[in-house]
């Protein structure tokens, strides 16, 4: 069996070894139990990650799993694109579980391992890495410790891909930044292996 990401990562992730703290809750209520079989139904196919802590609400669950749903399953970004941005995002907020839930996915879309290794470490980028990834990671960055973009990146961002996927990879950005927020908070585990 292979270790875990997070275990074999360079950077630390400072919640991957505390007990969780905001879990499911202990007994469900049937709204709750509602909300839990939806997702075990639906394309997730489980409760986990952000969805232990948001079972508590789930009306919040049911509008934060679709607003999920449609970036990455009904979303116009390759997903080479998508699962980098991911990964650049939980890379930036030190989230253990959306690294290795997406670090295998963006490797099997194509990202190349140099490139997941340099984000892995906090290094710079090896000058062939696609230009949209290069793009995406700045982009990231700069939302997360700027929470906005400069106008050469704003520039940038709409020669690269138009007004649409810009907002989509915005929108990619700040939902997986808020439910990486949660996640550390509530000290959310990495997925099983």
């Amino acid at each position: 069996m292979n270790p875990a990401p997070s275990m074999t990562s360079v950077l630390s992730f400072p919640e991957a070894d505390l007990p969780e703290r905001l879990g499911p809750p202990a007994t469900l209520d049937a709204a709750q139990q509602e909300a839990a079989d939806e997702l075990l139904n639906g394309p997730r196919r489980g409760v986990y990650g952000p969805f232990r802590p948001l079972l508590h609400r789930p009306p919040l669950l049911r509008a934060v799993a679709k607003v999920g749903e449609s970036l990455r399953y009904e979303g116009t970004l390759d997903a080479a694109l998508r699962e980098w941005t991911i990964c650049v995002v939980a890379r930036e907020l030190s989230n253990v579980f959306e690294w290795d839930m997406h670090l295998p996915l963006a490797a099997a879309a194509g990202v190349p391992s140099t490139a997941l290794a340099a984000l892995d470490a906090g290094q710079p980028l090896q000058d062939d890495l696609r230009a949209d990834l290069r793009l995406a990671r700045i982009v990231a960055h700069e939302l997360i410790n700027q929470h906005r973009l400069s106008d050469k990146t704003y520039a940038e961002a709409l020669q690269q891909w138009g007004e649409p996927t810009v907002v989509e990879l915005l929108t990619l950005v700040g939902y997986f930044a808020m439910v990486c927020w949660l996640m550390n908070v509530a000290r959310t585990p990495g997925p099983a292996t």
